[in-house]
């Protein structure tokens, strides 16, 4: 859906619609998200709409810093540079959120951590493509980008947004269930985006109706449903296992593509879903709790 938005074009090469700008894009996945949540909770849930005044600035953060934040600066890094470059550059936030664990102290540095890390960052990176193997040291490299500076600093600022909503959104759900954290955290996101792409500048785009109904779909698919199950998986793992669990996500663009499109999958690709695949169940492995160290990081972000 992502390509359909970038070429204006269905998956298949049929023409469907003009390409949508970037912004409209991030802008619609989080406003059209939180029209879509708002009434069904208020309708099932209405409990999950009360929070505490002075939570409402960190689900503000969450959804300016982490949730806006990480979509803009990703696909900028994609339209500045390549899809497989700027995957790669987002999928080393596993780093950032295991940095900042042992930062703080609330995990401690096991072997079994700090090679799941790396050998998901690694694995990720051959199985879009972005790393390829060299001769000589240091045996891998960023293959043929299409560089730029701009961009590549884009996809590392999403990596680290990245990181900051599985940390800070955790410490949020410690608070509240995950339908407060994300109606909020997407209506922090929604209302950033209005102050910075007004309603009238929408307007004068004059996008189709075919337009519209494309990023409401792909608001639903691709924003709503998976940050629920995330948000969801966050209440049960660890800031560390829950995101390099999502190192899985490039794998399965991979294999759906090649199931859907009849795309070939590389020896190298290949490689890198078997490593991605390790290094996930490596880390999710139960090991020996160290004394003082708590199971879920309970914590805010200063």
């Amino acid at each position: 859906m992502g390509r359909a938005v970038f070429t204006g074009r269905f998956l298949g090469g049929m023409q469907a619609l003009r390409p949508i700008d970037p912004v409209i894009l991030a802008q619609s996945r989080t406003t059209l998200s939180f029209l879509v949540l708002a009434p069904i909770l208020l309708l099932t849930n209405r409990s999950s709409l009360r929070v505490r005044g002075k939570y409402m600035a960190q689900f503000f953060l969450l959804g300016i810093l982490g949730v806006a934040a990480s979509n803009f600066l990703y696909f900028y890094a994609i339209e500045k540079t390549t899809v497989a470059l700027a995957i790669v550059l987002q999928y080393v936030a596993p780093v950032w959120v295991l940095l900042y664990m042992l930062a703080r102290r609330l995990q401690h540095p096991t072997t079994r951590r700090i090679s799941g890390v790396i050998f998901a960052v690694i694995g990720c990176g051959l199985a879009v493509g972005g790393i390829a193997a060299q001769r000589g040291f240091p045996w891998l490299a960023i293959s043929g980008p299409r560089y730029d500076t701009l961009g590549v600093i884009a996809g590392e600022m999403a990596a680290i947004s990245f990181a900051f909503y599985n940390v800070y959104g955790q410490h949020l759900l410690q608070l509240y269930d995950r339908w407060t954290v994300l109606l909020y955290a997407l209506l922090g996101a929604a209302t950033f985006w209005l102050v910075v792409n007004p309603p009238w500048k929408i307007a004068a785009q004059h996008y189709s109706r075919g337009q519209w109904l494309f990023m409401a779909v792909f608001s639903i698919t691709s924003m709503l449903v998976p940050f629920s199950l995330y948000f969801s998986g966050l209440q049960h793992l660890d800031p560390t296992r829950a995101i390099v669990t999502a190192c899985l996500e490039p794998v399965w663009a991979i294999l759906l593509t090649a199931l859907l499109l009849g795309e070939l999958v590389s020896g190298t690709q290949v490689v890198g879903i078997v490593v991605v695949l390790g290094a996930t169940i490596l880390i999710q492995r139960p090991e020996r709790k160290a004394r003082g160290e708590p199971a879920i990081a309970v914590e805010p972000i200063e």
